[in-house]
């Protein structure tokens, strides 16, 4: 009741309140409230609700946001970026990812250092945060610059130090390695806008005992393990020629695989390594662009859920997919899966969404403080136009979201309430000067791989 909600807020200052939206909480009870919105205080949400529940908390409030015409959801999660590499977009094309990669490690090796990463990580995150994207878990070369460029733009970030046998990009040895990887645990564990991680690239490019040392490390902080896993059939086939089993079976018996680790991709698996997923409750990022455009394959996502899997959504980088779009990400997920089964409940419409908020921030071990509005979590919001013609009419905001939505229909994206992207322009960078900065180095881009 009202009175409830003005005896809770004595002595909180309210920051912002968003109304006459229509409210999708993407809670556990998968809310949807046709009118209403929030009030924030201290980067918190400390009511979600109707317009008569939200009335309380206007009076007080600095700002009051009249969303009449949007759909107010939580903040998108990516859970598998490369976005520094958005300065190679288009520059490899028509190559299966083995070929691909070598093409693509020529140029990043030629490009990049911690000044182009950082460069090429503000504008990959810019084209997210202008999506209504606010966490990225993001693996690069130089994962300072990534959390500089998050923190840059106003968003959170999961990364950590990369693991990569051969001297990769950056030259470094195992052991350098290693430290970095202590290094930014020690920087940035406890900061509500990183999520620490480790990433090793992948069981084909890092050793067994390498996997194993970046897995004591992380267990050691607390933190998250991400790598490429089972991605194509050349990769399958490589690691069983090497060790005599399948990627996934490998990881597992290396004790790599539980609640805190995210693999992304998982295109070729048999029935026994989706249990095994399903049993050590490992995350599965599923990344249907750049799997489709790479001719990687299409994940058998419709067993996964239903084998009990945590699924949850990735762009990879805009070098693979040419663009880093969560939205095409969603509708392909909930889409693809249909036709390739032939069965039209394949993944439903709210299994779809929720890959890309509560479910991917559970993934991130974040799922009290972010991936849905309720009271109490950090107030990561995105409000989404409904006024246009592909909106009219709408049965139900949640399938338009999910079939009818697009990256351009974002207006405004809030990071712990404060306003990141508003009408469609990013409120803490000027991104002329990143894309200026951009095209003069386009020339030695192209050169690299000349």
């Amino acid at each position: 009741t009202p009175l409830r909600h003005l005896q809770s807020r004595a002595g909180v200052a309210v920051e912002l309140v968003i109304r006459n939206a229509i409210v999708i909480t993407a809670d556990q009870d998968r809310r949807v409230i046709t009118d209403g919105g929030v009030a924030v205080s201290q980067g918190r949400i400390v009511a979600v609700g109707t317009a008569a529940e939200l009335a309380p908390w206007e009076s007080g409030a600095a700002r009051v946001l009249d969303a009449s015409g949007m759909i107010l959801m939580p903040g998108l999660i990516n859970t598998h970026c490369h976005a520094g590499d958005s300065l190679f977009r288009g520059l490899v094309e028509d190559l299966p990812l083995e070929a691909w990669l070598q093409t693509v490690w020529k140029a990043e090796g030629a490009i990049l250092n911690a000044e182009t990463s950082y460069l090429g990580t503000v504008l990959g995150f810019a084209e997210q945060l202008l999506t209504g994207v606010t966490t990225v878990m993001d693996m690069f070369w130089y994962p300072h610059e990534t959390v500089r460029a998050a923190r840059t733009l106003g968003m959170r970030v999961s990364t950590g130090g990369i693991f990569f046998d051969p001297p990769g990009v950056n030259g470094h040895t195992p052991e350098r390695r290693i430290a970095e990887a202590e290094r930014f645990f020690a920087d940035f564990s406890g900061a509500d806008d990183v999520f620490a991680a480790v990433m090793p690239h992948g069981a084909y490019t890092v050793s067994p005992d390498t996997l194993k040392h970046a897995r004591r490390i992380t267990d050691s902080h607390g933190g998250l393990y991400s790598i490429h896993a089972a991605e194509t059939r050349a990769e399958q086939a490589d690691i069983q020629a090497r060790y005599g089993r399948s990627v996934i079976r490998h990881l597992d018996a290396h004790g790599l695989l539980d609640e805190r680790t995210v693999l992304a991709h998982c295109v070729h698996l048999d029935d026994e390594e989706i249990a095994i997923l399903a049993r050590t409750r490992a995350v599965v990022s599923h990344n249907p662009v750049s799997n489709l455009k790479l001719g990687s394959g299409i994940a058998r996502i419709p067993d996964m859920l239903a084998a009990g899997v945590r699924v949850t959504l990735g762009t990879d980088g805009a070098i693979s997919g040419n663009d880093l779009d969560m939205w095409l990400a969603l509708r392909l997920a909930a889409m693809l899966h249909k036709g390739a089964n032939e069965k039209a409940d394949a993944v439903s419409t709210h299994q779809a969404l929720d890959m890309l908020t509560r479910d991917a921030a559970d993934a991130l071990g974040a799922g009290a403080r972010i991936g849905s509005l309720e009271t109490g979590k950090l107030a990561d919001m995105v409000l989404v136009d409904a006024s246009r013609a592909h909106a009219v009419p709408m049965f139900d905001p949640v399938t338009h979201l999910v079939y009818s939505a697009g990256k351009a229909d974002v207006r405004h994206v809030f990071l712990a309430g404060a306003q990141v992207v508003a009408d469609g322009r990013l409120t803490r960078v000027d991104l002329d000067e990143t894309l200026a900065a951009v095209r003069a180095l386009t020339p030695a881009i192209a050169a690299s791989i000349a």
